[in-house]
């Protein structure tokens, strides 16, 4: 059984034009690294400053409050103004105040907020997202889902090969200002020849997307439409809670058919998956399931009962391919938790690029009897910890580690700057090893 990317990325093809590595594919060669490599800078810390004050209201240039009078004279002063120019002096000094302060609001939000187009410099905590569960405890069956996620769910065309829309997959609204989560396999193409990306809504509108940033590791994409439709953000919410049986709902677009609903249950968790079969693949650490994922779902959120979003669908288990060159759902499909979701797409909103965690060394994936460290990158924090080639790794903060993907997935699964333990075999003996994990952008 082969894994591959489900998104897919043309609509049906006809018998014939099928793809020649004998399974389904993406739409490209994702590029994600199949073994670890130094790692690179840490990622610069985390810095705080201090909003300007509010321009407060003043008097203009050369005018002064009215001085209280000590000593009334009988006769009046000479160059005394008249008292019905103060309070014409004062509302002048209130509207240029006003203007400043609303001018100066807009400077400062311009610099900060929208340095560049789509980011945001306070991540999701500032970008509008929704955590609470949209469904009540006596309110809780897929027909209900299905309302509350539907008008969130969008189709994704994106430009492949030359054609306009020859990547179909789908998404969903991540918050209130304009942000939405697709696959990476969904747009690469189209990002890497310039080509046009769109959204499309429950009602057939389009619009225009942009990146705003990406990662092939975790296979994610955070599009943004400038003066977004007034769609509501899917409730976020966490796949730590799934337990194996849960009840789930995959929507999307599967074959080109838009606003599609599958229903099924949680088959398996921390699911160690490769999206692609190439030799070049993004590593998940998925959500098994059994609700029908097809080709054009990628991107789509796969949703509890509660109505919040548990995973973005990614990859369809296969068989082989058919004669046409296609292939479908089988009653296994995988998402890429929600958690890790939230992790890459603040990241992205806040700098416009993601980062995965790293330890310096290369595994053997081909080996699926063992994780074998093949290299270990000098000055690396793998070297700093202590660990060596040859060594065995045997779990990864408590987690059993079976083979070489299931080391990358485990420590993909972390963000870079945690120190996780290690269990190592070297010879006869066993050891536990701490390593701070550096981190790349990808």
């Amino acid at each position: 059984m082969t894994v591959s990317d489900e998104h897919d990325s043309e609509r049906p093809r006809s018998a014939g034009s099928g793809d020649p590595g004998g399974g389904w594919l993406p739409p490209r060669e994702q590029s994600p690294p199949h073994q670890w490599t130094p790692p690179g800078p840490p990622p610069a810390a985390g810095s705080s400053y201090a909003a300007p004050a509010e321009p407060r209201p003043s008097y203009p240039p050369g005018i002064q409050p009215y001085p209280v009078q000590q000593h009334r004279s009988a006769t009046p002063e000479r160059g005394r103004v008249s008292g019905w120019v103060w309070p014409l002096v004062s509302a002048l000094a209130l509207v240029i105040g006003v203007i400043g302060g609303v001018l100066g609001g807009a400077v400062y939000e311009n610099l900060h907020d929208h340095s560049t187009e789509g980011q945001v410099s306070g991540g999701l905590a500032d970008s509008g997202v929704e955590s609470r569960a949209p469904l009540s405890a006596h309110n809780r069956s897929v027909a209900s889902v299905a309302q509350r996620l539907l008008p969130s769910t969008v189709q994704v065309l994106a430009q492949y090969q030359g054609k306009k829309d020859g990547a179909t997959g789908s998404g969903f609204v991540l918050d209130r200002s304009g942000h939405y989560i697709t696959n990476n396999h969904v747009v690469a193409d189209a990002v890497e020849h310039d080509g046009p990306i769109e959204i499309v809504d429950q009602n057939g509108d389009e619009f225009t997307a942009k990146v705003v940033g990406r990662s092939p590791t975790y296979d994610l994409a955070v599009l943004y439409v400038k003066g977004a439709p007034s769609l509501p953000p899917a409730s976020l919410g966490s796949a730590q809670v799934l337990r194996v049986g849960d009840q789930v709902v995959a929507f999307g677009s599967p074959l080109g058919l838009s606003s599609t609903v599958t229903s099924g249950i949680v088959s398996a968790l921390n699911r160690p998956v490769t999206t692609s079969d190439t030799g070049s693949s993004s590593f998940i650490n998925a959500v098994q399931t059994d609700a029908a994922i097809n080709p054009g779902n990628s991107g789509g959120p796969l949703v509890d009962l509660t109505g919040q979003v548990v995973g973005v669908n990614s990859a369809i288990a296969t068989t082989g391919a058919p004669a046409s060159g296609q292939s479908g759902n089988i009653g296994v499909g995988f998402a890429i938790p929600i958690d890790q979701v939230k992790i890459t797409a603040d990241q992205i909103l806040r700098t416009g690029e993601a980062r995965y965690p790293v330890i310096g060394a290369s595994v053997d994936t081909a080996d699926k009897s063992q994780a074998k460290i093949l290299k270990v990158g000098s000055g690396s924090p793998a070297e700093e910890a202590g660990l060596r080639k040859g060594d065995v790794v045997l779990d990864v903060a408590g987690e059993n580690v079976p083979d070489g993907i299931a080391l990358i997935v485990a420590i993909r699964s972390h963000r870079p700057g945690d120190t996780v333990a290690f269990t190592v075999r070297r010879g006869g003996s066993e050891m536990r090893l701490r390593i701070t994990l550096g981190s790349e952008v990808g």
